[in-house]
C-alpha cells in the first residue's frame, strides 16, 4: 500500500498522511469465508453495562482467515486485497491451484496476481510460509506460532513484525517490536515479511 502526502493548503492538511486504499476490492467479502458476529454493546447477561463505551457501531461480518497455512507446496495466486472492520491490517483473498479459497493476513509490497506458497525449502519471499527452521537469521517475519500446528499467534497488528536474531539447538530466538526476546521452537511456522497497513 502506497502512501498519500498532502500539501499544506490549510492547517488540518499539514502534515497529513494517509493510506491509499485505491487498490483495495470494493465489493462485499466472499460469502462462504464470513460469518455474523454477535455484537454485546458491553452488556452482559443482565443487560448491565460492564465494558464501557462498547455501544454502537455498525453491523460486522467476521472474516474467516487461515492463521494455519497447511496447504503445503501447492502455490496460490492472491486474487484480491480487501479492507477488514474487524482488525487493522488488510487481508489477501488466495485461491490456491486446487481452486480453494482462503483469506491470509496481507503482508507489506504485496500485490494482485502474486503467487505465495507454504511449506519446507520454500523462496524466501513475501507471504511464502514455512517452519522458523528454514528461515535465515535477520529475515523480518509475522504470524508466528508458539507451538506447531497451532496457528498464528503473535504478530498480527497492522504495520507489525519480528525478526529472528538466531537459534539456540531446537529453538529458534525472535526479537520482537517490542523488544522482547523469546524462544520458539523451530518446527512452528511464520510468514515471511511484515504485516500490511
Amino acid at each position: 500500500m502506497s502512501l498519500k502526502f498532502f500539501k499544506s493548503y490549510t492547517k488540518s492538511s499539514r502534515g497529513t498522511v494517509l493510506v491509499n486504499r485505491k487498490n483495495l476490492w470494493k465489493g462485499k467479502a466472499l460469502k462462504k469465508l464470513t460469518f455474523g458476529k454477535n455484537s454485546t454493546g458491553g452488556r452482559n447477561n443482565l443487560g448491565r453495562i460492564t465494558s464501557r463505551s462498547r455501544g454502537s457501531g455498525h453491523k460486522n461480518r467476521y472474516r474467516l482467515i487461515d492463521f494455519y497455512r497447511k496447504k503445503d507446496d501447492l502455490k496460490a495466486k492472491v486474487e484480491r486485497l480487501e479492507y477488514d472492520p474487524n482488525r487493522t491490517s488488510y487481508l489477501a483473498l488466495i485461491k490456491y491451484e486446487d481452486g480453494t479459497k482462503n483469506y491470509i493476513l496481507a503482508p507489506n509490497q504485496i500485490k494482485v496476481g502474486d503467487e505465495v506458497v507454504s511449506g519446507r525449502n520454500k523462496e524466501i519471499k513475501v507471504g511464502n510460509c514455512m517452519p522458523l527452521s528454514d528461515i535465515p537469521a535477520g529475515t523480518e517475519i509475522h504470524n508466528i506460532e508458539l507451538s506447531p500446528n497451532q496457528g498464528g499467534k503473535m504478530v498480527r497488528s497492522a504495520g507489525s513484525s519480528a525478526q529472528i536474531s538466531g537459534t539456540d539447538e531446537n529453538y529458534c530466538i525472535i526479537k520482537l517490536n517490542s523488544g522482547e526476546v523469546r524462544k520458539v521452537i523451530n518446527t512452528a511456522r511464520a510468514t515471511i515479511g511484515s504485516v500490511s497497513n
